[in-house]
């Protein structure tokens, strides 16, 4: 699960105050003039590469999937030129979880429990639970020492019994 509202308009672990996000703001609406104006988008980048060493450890993880075997792909956008700069827009005044307590539907919220990504799942899981009436079908699954790309494809330590086992339960 990756809150990608909340990470275009806070960054990776909240670091951006208001005064950050108008900048941001400022900026991305410059290079969407720049882009209409030149008639095509400019790419962000993808996973940096080559990889600095002291870049964060999520960034090597990243590089570790998307530059790699394990998940390069020619047109994926993490492997290559990466998203449009742009694209955050649509992500920064919006709040998809603001009604995730109001979910009726069974959710397995599945996360590595060292996967900097983590807090994204743990605070959907608790915005679906707190204050809802719907939270009986709701679960959070913290897999031991996974980080974010192990469950992209590491088949040995992705539960897929539980999966099976929440869908059989849930979804009869």
């Amino acid at each position: 699960m990756y809150d990608m509202c909340r990470v275009n308009a806070y960054g990776y672990f909240d670091s951006l105050d208001e005064n950050g996000r108008f900048e941001m703001k400022e900026a991305l609406n410059e290079q969407r003039i720049k882009d209409f104006e030149s008639g095509k988008y400019e790419l962000a980048g993808g996973v940096v590469d080559p990889l600095p060493s002291d870049a964060p450890f999520y960034v090597k993880d990243y590089y570790d999937y998307y530059k790699t075997s394990r998940g390069y792909h020619k047109r994926s956008l993490n492997s290559n030129g990466g998203w449009n700069k742009t694209s955050a827009l649509s992500f920064i005044n919006a709040k998809m979880l603001s009604y995730s307590n109001e979910i009726r539907s069974a959710v397995l919220v599945i996360h590595g429990d060292k996967a900097h990504s983590c807090y994204f799942g743990k605070d959907a899981y608790s915005a679906m639970t707190k204050n809802s009436k719907y939270k009986k079908n709701k679960e959070l699954l913290l897999i031991p020492n996974a980080v974010h790309t192990d469950l992209y494809d590491q088949v040995n330590i992705i539960p897929f019994a539980k999966i099976i086992d929440f869908f059989n339960k849930n979804f009869e």
